[in-house]
């Protein structure tokens, strides 16, 4: 019989740490509450899905934070909220310094004037290089820009990579594009709905109301992500006909 699908334990929120230990993302979060009050736990989820930060997890499964991913995480709200960066020039800088940690300051006057140049062009893989990169086959490369899944005339860029890496471990478990089809089309609702909720802000030529609108923006994804696997688990309950405690479901 197949086991039950369990709602993941909440992480312990915990008390700040000091004295340089790690410390749980309850924790982080009350600590830079401080200085970013409208920080939640969602938000810190989502820059950790968009690959800014790499907390450790503990054999149980829970995100505990090293100093210097804390202090990380704090450049980051501050280039989000004192310079108005975007996360994408925020992601580029921190991959490209070699110990993914910079001054707040001189980093967001480097990339303020980089942003003022024109943009560098962004890198483009074949498909070959594709395949080859992610352990997907030519074939589901194909398929995945037959379906605009990913890629286009131009070429993959490195969502479309992630993208084929994920569904070339999909397709182990009997998963086609025609079916990653269905992930794409609620997606691009989904987006839709947070467009409309923000789209004011963002058209608004004044920065702090840009700036605001991009900070919905970030929260509301970040709430909508998590409603989303939320549903799903109460789906795959009904599916394997439990409650998640092993007794029948409705």
């Amino acid at each position: 019989m197949r086991e039950a699908i369990e709602e993941p334990t909440p992480e312990p929120a915990g008390e700040p740490a000091g004295n340089g230990e790690s410390m749980t993302i309850g924790a982080v979060c009350t600590l830079l509450q401080a200085d970013f009050p409208t920080l939640s736990i969602s938000k810190i989820r989502y820059l950790e899905d968009q690959g800014l930060i790499s907390p450790e997890r503990t054999p149980g499964g829970y995100r505990k934070f090293p100093p210097r991913e804390v202090e990380r995480l704090r450049t980051i709200l501050r280039l989000q909220r004192d310079e108005f960066l975007p996360l994408r020039v925020i992601r580029q800088e921190l991959e490209s310094s070699a110990t993914g940690a910079f001054s707040v300051a001189e980093q967001a006057r480097q990339m303020k004037r980089a942003q003022l140049s024109e943009p560098a062009p962004t890198r483009r893989y074949s498909a070959d290089e594709v395949a080859e990169s992610t352990g997907a086959d030519h074939d589901l490369v194909r398929a995945l820009r037959e379906y605009g899944l990913a890629g286009t005339d131009a070429g993959f860029d490195e969502t479309d990579r992630e993208i084929a890496k994920t569904a070339a471990e999909l397709a182990g478990y009997g998963v086609e594009p025609r079916h990653i089809r269905l992930f794409r089309v609620a997606a691009e609702r989904e987006a839709g709905l947070l467009e409309q909720l923000v789209a004011t802000g963002l058209r608004s030529r004044h920065p702090d109301r840009r700036r605001e609108a991009l900070e919905r923006l970030e929260a509301l994804a970040a709430l909508a992500s998590h409603m989303r696997q939320l549903m799903l688990i109460a789906e795959l309950r009904e599916f394997v006909g439990t409650d998640g405690r092993g007794s029948p479901g409705r």
